[in-house]
């Protein structure tokens, strides 16, 4: 499986070292958000890694939304769980360290694939969107807004995401963008990327992404082109 060399598995827990989630970050997401380099002092693993770990046992249903509730660390064991009957909030999925601290739960409804290459295609394609962040949809939309991040310490944190297929027998499966909003409330942004799942040409499903933007200001043309240029050349070094 291609996620096999971004995690392991001891004693049934699931560990992840930084490095391994800085590479899925990079490699997979294309996704330069410094809050994932192994020596970041508030270093975090990828949510959409947590995601995706989580569909490949558990399988995609037809309904999901997946809420993402705390920062995992470095190596720190985790257990996938699947609840006898969803809780009062409607979750049944969850992902939690040996403490009881949640990470990531996950209310499902409707039937269940476990079928590789549908889950595996669907993941790959989410994770590609998902890591088009920056500069692709956040930057215009703190252009069209007038705000911007602190860009000495960018905090962009990964709340939310959910979907809805029609229905997952499913032979040519894609995504496609559809639109992005960004609401301001002092200094902190609610982003929303929304996106429609195709099989061929026929829609049959949409999705949405939430992100919480921290630390807004008034947006300065030269010190944002200034930080795209960085991170655009940061992510040519590491491809070429």
């Amino acid at each position: 499986m291609f996620l096999d060399q971004f995690h392991r598995v001891e004693e049934g827990r699931v560990r992840i070292t930084a490095e391994q989630a800085s590479r899925f970050a990079k490699q997979m997401a294309g996704d330069y958000n410094p809050i994932h380099d192994p020596d970041a002092r508030r270093f975090c693993v990828p949510g959409d890694l947590l995601f995706s770990l989580l569909l490949a046992k558990f399988g995609l249903s037809q309904c999901m939304t997946i809420r993402f509730c705390g920062m995992v660390g470095n190596d720190v064991p985790l257990i996938f769980e699947a609840l006898e009957e969803p809780d009062e909030n409607g979750v049944s999925l969850l992902v939690r360290d040996e403490a009881g601290k949640v990470y990531l739960t996950v209310e499902r409804s409707g039937d269940t694939t476990h079928d590789e290459e549908v889950v595996a295609n669907f993941t790959r394609q989410y994770i590609a969107f998902s890591g088009r962040n920056f500069p692709h949809y956040l930057q215009p939309l703190m252009l069209e807004k007038g705000v911007m991040f602190n860009p000495a310490r960018p905090l962009v944190i990964y709340d939310s995401m959910g979907f809805c297929f029609e229905r997952l027998d499913i032979a040519d499966l894609h995504l496609d963008f559809v639109r992005s909003s960004l609401e301001v409330n002092g200094k902190r942004g609610d982003t929303l990327l929304e996106f429609g799942i195709h099989d061929g040409e026929q829609c049959i499903g949409s999705g949405s992404k939430k992100l919480v933007v921290s630390g807004l200001r008034d947006y300065c043309a030269e010190t944002m082109d200034a930080f795209v240029e960085s991170f655009e050349a940061l992510k040519r070094e590491a491809e070429a």
